[in-house]
């Protein structure tokens, strides 16, 4: 765990704390400039590549549909021959071969019908397919009650895509209905981005896996965040505990620079075994140490030969919110990957989230959607300024426009309970500019949990 801030910090560590602390869009910009994505890429079957990044552009082999088609069920006719048909006085055409065709081979001769499907190709000679509800078939012969125009109910060559038309381009995250997509025009390969790798190294003397004695802790922020990662679109290599020890450190971290990331948990604060912070300096350069956010400012950024470092604060909930806030941009970054926002509910407060001034807090809480109408939105998370997450807009809206969720804080401070977390829906970013948000005002509340 990381060591409290005491008056009693030797002078040769940071004494001075967390006096200046950084800001956390300006801490996220010196990460991702430190950081340089890889170009390592492979070729995949369409199932592996949902999720991935093209690494290169996709066209279409082939249009969709390659032949005119049936977008009715119905009968293909010759548009001209049904001029003037109406309820009062049909037009008769003659049904081919005086059968139905489910897959039309005979042509459509002049004032003739041929019975089509929808899909069906349309039989050579039509131009138009007149509904199966607007004629009737009577012996040998149709009656069209509502003429047609040239190309009605009818899906011409490339409708949907035409051939040589550009799908996709080189950074894409492909979506189950892109898969579908390239399926229908003749794709079955991608070149995709290979995963970014993570080494997940937790760090602390008192950590164990099981069955802990007086003083010991169960080893979680590894477990957690290795399991973002994985999540996020990387690939974790989840590491077994680091002592609080310099050489051990130095090493854990040697090992892992072939990672396109490395982030340790623990020990990123001033106190005595704190140590991944001067580790990281000596090897490399740490970027950032102390950020104005909470919980978790103690988080520490660098840099070893070319590889970021992510520090993340020992207290889960600090290691979240920090991984969220940094490891999950610097992972998108280098992998290519679109660095979307977490989805948005629209809540009403029930009760005041308080927050220190220049400070941006995340603050837990749990939303009642029982009265809920559309408050789901894809706008908010991860915002820049001070307004963070829309937040600011949201809570000067008026009370006959406020959200139908509630959102009840169940804590805004203690950032080593990990339940407050894990029985949370999600959390209210009060930004920078703001001393907090009272009750019954309407915030936006970041999914995070629920983004990929």
């Amino acid at each position: 765990m990381d060591a409290a801030d005491t008056d009693e910090t030797p002078p040769d560590r940071r004494s001075a704390g967390f006096k200046d602390r950084t800001r956390v869009a300006e801490a996220r910009r010196r990460l991702l400039e430190a950081a340089t994505p890889h170009e390592r890429t492979e070729r995949l079957a369409l199932v592996p590549a949902d999720g991935r990044a093209l690494a290169e552009a996709v066209t279409a082999p082939r249009a969709v549909p390659n032949y005119d088609r049936a977008a009715m069920d119905g009968w293909a006719v010759r548009a001209r021959d049904t001029f003037g048909a109406s309820d009062r006085s049909p037009g008769i055409l003659r049904v081919a071969d005086g059968e139905p065709h489910s897959v039309p081979e005979t042509a459509v001769a002049p004032e003739s019908a041929v019975r089509v499907h929808t899909g069906s190709k349309l039989p050579e000679g039509a131009d138009a397919v007149v509904m199966i509800e607007h004629a009737e078939h009577v012996g040998d012969d149709l009656e069209v009650f509502d003429a047609v125009t040239d190309g009605e109910n009818v899906a011409p060559v490339g409708e949907d895509v035409a051939e040589g038309q550009a799908l996709f381009d080189p950074g894409h995250r492909l979506r189950p209905s892109d898969l579908g997509l390239l399926k229908s025009v003749g794709v079955d390969h991608v070149t995709a981005y290979e995963r970014p790798t993570v080494g997940v190294i937790p760090t602390g003397e008192e950590l164990v896996q099981e069955d802990p004695a007086p003083g010991e802790v169960i080893e979680t922020n590894g477990l957690t965040v290795s399991r973002l990662v994985d999540r996020w679109g990387g690939v974790p290599t989840y590491r077994n505990v680091v002592t609080d020890d310099e050489a051990a450190l130095r090493a854990a971290i040697q090992r892992d620079l072939t990672k396109d990331v490395v982030v340790t948990t623990g020990g990123s604060s001033v106190g005595e075994r704190d140590l991944i912070p001067e580790v990281v300096d000596e090897l490399g350069e740490v970027l950032v140490h102390g950020v104005a956010l909470k919980p978790g400012h103690p988080v520490a950024l660098g840099v070893v030969e070319e590889t970021p470092v992510v520090m993340l604060p020992g207290y889960p909930v600090a290691a979240i919110v920090n991984a969220v806030q940094f490891l999950r941009p610097v992972l998108k970054h280098v992998g290519h990957l679109p660095d979307d926002p977490p989805p948005t509910t629209d809540a009403r407060l029930t009760r005041k989230i308080p927050s220190e001034p220049g400070v941006r807090t995340f603050a837990r809480v749990q939303v009642d959607t029982d009265a809920e109408a559309g408050a789901d939105s894809d706008s908010g998370g991860g915002a820049d300024d001070d307004d963070a997450g829309g937040a600011k807009r949201r809570a000067d809206a008026t009370d006959s426009t406020a959200a139908t969720a509630t959102a009840t804080p169940t804590r805004a401070s203690g950032s080593g309970v990990l339940s407050s977390v894990a029985l949370a829906d999600g959390w209210v970013v009060v930004p920078e500019g703001r001393e907090g948000f009272d009750a019954g005002e309407t915030v936006a509340v970041e999914r995070w949990e629920w983004s990929a």
